[in-house]
């Protein structure tokens, strides 16, 4: 069992973001999870990240607030406890198009040993 609590998160900064307040609710410690880590990201209005992809699928959680996910042509906003999955090599772009404090947490596994 691997208790952390939220006053002992660590701030990160993810790549090609804006705008966004993360950070690591579980991973990369001694005793957490051996196969993912867990992310609490605060995007404020016109917050976001993107276009871009990832070589692994990660999931998204919308918490509070809404973001708009844009793939392929299409678009979608997604509302408090609706989530998504995206998938491996998807170039994707999210946006905080409100004028609300979008609250997400994103569940990403560990990159691959070297």
């Amino acid at each position: 069992m691997h208790i952390k609590h939220f006053n002992d998160a660590e701030p990160y900064e993810a790549p090609n973001h804006w705008g966004v307040s993360g950070l690591r609710l579980q991973g990369f410690e001694e005793g957490g999870p051996t196969n993912q880590w867990v992310g609490f990201s605060q995007f404020l209005p016109g917050g976001g990240a993107g276009p871009d992809s990832t070589p692994f699928e990660k999931v998204y959680v919308v918490l509070e607030g809404e973001m708009t996910i844009e793939w392929d042509g299409k678009t979608d906003v997604l509302h408090a406890m609706d989530s998504c999955t995206v998938p491996p090599g998807l170039i994707r772009r999210i946006e905080n198009k409100s004028n609300h404090v979008c609250k997400m947490l994103v569940v990403i596994p560990y990159p691959p040993k070297a």
